[in-house]
């Protein structure tokens, strides 16, 4: 096959994602799966590592298949290879980019492919090729809209040193700390994605490099898109190029980025939503006005999260202020997180639309939520004159409770009421 040069993604179509079906395999002229190796001056390598997957595909995948591999601007004779090996395999081609990044290769290629399942792999094959149809057959079953290669799973079986080891796990540390992320192994060079999904995440995935993996997880996980995640036996590169400090670094950053777009509402991620009814929590119950259990369920979770982020505070406030000022205080910040997360996490709405009408509105709650747990803690005061901090504690746990049921029938009627009759809501 010919080396082709391109120049960017395909264009975005808008609305939401169709309801997820099992693919169409049957069809001629077109693959099933196109696997992309991202390369930049891997002249050494890639001759076996395409040859061996070559072999590999036609041995064991039932459907048709293509290898392309993504030179990245190499210097040395990389694109010589990549066009040698197209020129005498069936079903590979080479494709050149004229400037470097793993995620910049992904995404133009990705972009470009008519095939259904979109795929990718390092050049090294650390990850054992046995666990690529298990990877990919959860995307064309139409069980899921990702699918990633997972080291850290239980069953995986990986040879590394200790160095890589505890550079991966406290990575993934970070990532659930701070953007909350489920999925165990960001970084693993072994995932795949349906192409319908593929079109709407890419133009909303900005980096270009190695933290673009983390960014596309993390922005599906978000939308609620399923991530399926594999077992995977792997074994270490020793002579990899990649700069470990360099990548932290740019990782790093790329986490903030991203956290600081998802905490201000900026990412249209309502783009990635799946219809109504394709998700089994969706559907209607008897008895039970739609979503309600739902929404009690995600209602608590953020409760009890955001009570211990309260009475934390409180007790940090205490030591440098009255009872009063420390519950104000503290009462007042959780309550912002809180309406940021039920607005999100409970409730369904995303984007920036309405957001500072939300927390506003959240205020009115606050204060309602003020005034029950201040007018404790003054009787409190009252009839003990000055009680123990257990006894505060116990106090403003019961007036939160109390504050909490009052607070979810606000947010549920008041704050975040259902759009029945609206088809363009953001929510």
């Amino acid at each position: 096959m010919r080396t082709h040069t391109l120049a960017g993604p395909a264009t975005q179509a808008p609305g939401a994602l169709p309801a997820r079906e099992h693919l169409p395999v049957g069809g001629a002229g077109r693959p099933v799966l196109d696997v992309v190796i991202p390369v930049y001056n891997e002249e050494k390598d890639l001759e076996p590592c395409v040859r061996r997957l070559h072999a590999h595909l036609t041995r064991t995948f039932p459907y048709g298949f293509r290898v392309t591999v993504a030179d990245n601007a190499s210097t040395d004779t990389t694109p010589d290879v990549a066009a040698a090996l197209a020129a005498d395999l069936p079903g590979v081609r080479s494709v050149r980019l004229e400037q470097k990044g793993r995620g910049r290769a992904l995404r133009t290629v990705w972009s470009a492919s008519d095939a259904p399942v979109l795929a990718y792999m390092d050049v090294d094959l650390s990850t054992d090729l046995n666990a690529l149809l298990p990877l990919v057959a959860p995307l064309i079953s139409g069980h899921s809209d990702l699918a990633i290669g997972s080291r850290l799973a239980r069953s995986s079986r990986v040879v590394r040193g200790p160095k890589r080891e505890f550079i991966s796990r406290a990575y993934n540390l970070i990532l659930r700390g701070s953007l909350a992320a489920r999925f165990s192994d960001a970084q693993c060079g072994f995932k795949a994605i349906r192409r319908e999904v593929a079109e709407r995440l890419l133009p909303m995935v900005e980096d270009s490099g190695w933290f673009f993996d983390t960014e596309m997880l993390v922005l599906a996980e978000r939308a609620g898109l399923r991530i399926h995640e594999v077992p995977v036996d792997w074994v270490d590169d020793p002579d990899s190029t990649v700069h470990l400090v360099r990548t932290a670094t740019d990782d790093l950053k790329g986490v903030w980025r991203v956290g600081r777009a998802l905490a201000t509402g900026s990412l249209p991620l309502d783009r990635l939503a799946r219809p109504f009814g394709d998700d089994p929590r969706d559907r209607e119950l008897p008895g039970v006005p739609g979503g309600l259990a739902r929404q009690l369920v995600g209602f608590c979770v953020v409760g009890v999260l955001s009570t211990l982020f309260y009475l934390a505070l409180y007790s940090l406030f205490r030591l440098g202020a009255g009872a009063q000022v420390a519950n104000a205080a503290a009462l007042l910040v959780s309550a912002v997180a809180n309406t940021a997360a039920n607005r999100r996490l409970t409730f369904g709405v995303r984007g920036r639309d309405r957001a500072v009408r939300h927390q506003a509105q959240g205020l009115v709650v606050f204060a309602i939520g003020l005034a029950l747990t201040s007018g404790s803690l003054a009787a409190l005061g009252a009839a003990s004159g000055d009680p123990a901090h257990s006894t505060e504690l116990a106090v403003l746990v019961v007036a939160n409770l109390a504050a909490t049921v009052l607070r979810f029938l606000l947010f549920r009627l008041w704050v975040f009421p259902e759009r029945r009759h609206s088809t363009g809501d953001s929510r």
